[in-house]
């Protein structure tokens, strides 16, 4: 197993901390909004990464948090409760992704929960002095660790934590960063500390909660690439200085997902589509083929062209399964079986596995009706695709009888009552989707 490491800018062979196990964390969502797609991808990459690091051998512990305490909930809130805003959305998110059928992260640590190591960080990095605090807040000094900017290849000089101008006369240096913020008017949540009642800042929680679950020197951290300055910088330097040690042996980043227009996919940006939508309108087999189809290392781009394709594959590898019968597989087909894992073994290069499962695929469709499935059961798995394989339960005629209906006001153009008939269809437990050339696709839905 080889991994592109962020730290060093190159591929380097998997060296765990101990022997068959591997410990991960990626960050997971700030929870003031539902998730959208960009979101899921992280989510997608590092528990499909699990399922293959598992098949491979290895004991597995992927740890993705929650960050249920920060400014932007508080600003989504308004008037109304951080609290109850930020429990709701954790709880939709929970929801949401459990209909990508991937399971659940070993640990997902609500930043809130974990006060007391937090707690405990900040007060090793004030003993140490490499942090300060002024009329309650804790901010830590950058210039005080000698390898800060390393991993974003960045200048001290030119670095800006996005803080805005917020505390920004109380810093020793305009690059120190908030460790810990003092309760302000309107807040509706703050805990003790010894420096002042308040709450934490962003990144001081992630070095908390990685350092307790995993231990310093886990394995993999990873996250979106738009993580890597300030968060993943500041993380990094906060273990460093607090413990001596480098929190992760290898950084790992995924790409952006672009909408049309080839900018991310942002709440900020207002331009995105939340999961539970996306699922509704694609299913969740194309989704997840979809976000498997590009290297997670690339950007991909978020459209219906792309999501169609993704929905034409899955048909396409149903349509392989029904003619493909229980057991081995022919050991001709057995090398791109392994030129499929070997992809996978090569910095979890997805795209170059997939092309060794196409043209598995076209191989055993040459041969005809007596090719054993059960190397197309192995590759499909560790993507947790192999429900494609399932015998398909066939829709009740009353579902069946509403989608035609559907078809009917969708030819009228009366797309307010095909809409109609969609809910009701969902509703009945079935997910219905336009196939390529006409006519409707009906699942179970997750």
């Amino acid at each position: 197993m080889r991994l592109y490491d962020t730290g060093t800018r190159e591929v380097r062979p998997l060296e765990t901390r101990e022997p068959g196990k591997v410990g991960i964390y990626a960050c997971g969502p700030t929870v003031y909004g539902r998730i959208h797609v960009g979101n899921a991808r992280p989510f997608v990459i590092f528990s499909l990464l699990k399922r293959f690091l598992v098949h491979a051998g290895y004991a597995v512990t992927l740890v993705i948090n929650v960050t249920d305490v920060n400014d932007k909930i508080y600003a989504q809130a308004g008037a109304g409760s951080s609290v109850e805003l930020a429990a709701a959305m954790t709880a939709a998110y929970f929801a949401d992704t459990d209909r990508l059928g991937l399971g659940r992260p070993d640990h997902e640590p609500l930043a809130s929960e974990w006060i007391a190591a937090i707690v405990e960080e900040i007060g090793v990095l004030l003993a140490s002095e490499h942090a300060y605090a002024v009329d309650g807040d804790v901010y830590f000094r950058v210039r005080s660790d000698p390898q800060y900017g390393r991993l974003s290849r960045r200048s001290v000089d030119a670095m800006d934590q996005g803080e805005g101008v917020e505390g920004a006369e109380r810093k020793e240096d305009p690059g120190d960063f908030a460790l810990w913020k003092a309760h302000k008017p309107g807040e509706d949540s703050a805990w003790e500390a010894p420096w002042g009642r308040g709450r934490p800042g962003w990144h001081i929680e992630c070095s908390a909660m990685s350092e307790a679950l995993l231990g310093v020197g886990f394995d993999i951290h990873g996250g979106g690439l738009d993580l890597l300055f300030p968060h993943h910088e500041n993380e990094a330097a906060q273990t460093r200085s607090a413990r001596g040690g480098e929190l992760a042996r290898y950084w790992m980043h995924n790409g952006m997902l672009a909408v049309g227009d080839g900018e991310k996919m942002s709440k900020s940006l207002g331009n995105i589509e939340s999961l539970d939508e996306a699922l509704d309108r694609h299913g969740r087999d194309a989704l997840v083929l979809y976000l498997a189809s590009a290297h997670y290392r690339q950007p991909i781009v978020y459209g219906e062209e792309p999501l169609a394709a993704a929905a034409a594959s899955v048909a396409r590898i149903r349509d392989a399964g029904r003619r493909l019968v229980a057991g081995a597989s022919p050991p001709e087909l057995r090398p791109l079986r392994e030129r499929y894992f070997d992809a996978l073994a090569d910095d979890f290069h997805t795209p170059s596995a997939l092309a060794a499962m196409w043209e598995w695929i076209r191989e055993a469709n040459r041969r005809g009706q007596s090719v054993g499935d059960a190397d197309l059961r192995e590759m499909l798995g560790v993507l947790a695709l192999e429900n494609l394989l399932a015998a398909e339960a066939a829709a009740p005629e009353s579902v069946a009888g509403l989608a035609r209906e559907r078809e009917e006001a969708r030819a009228a153009g009366d797309y307010g009552l095909a809409d109609e008939i969609r809910g009701k269809i969902e509703a009945a437990g079935w997910t219905v989707r336009d196939t390529p050339g006409g006519g409707f696709e009906l699942t179970p839905r997750p």
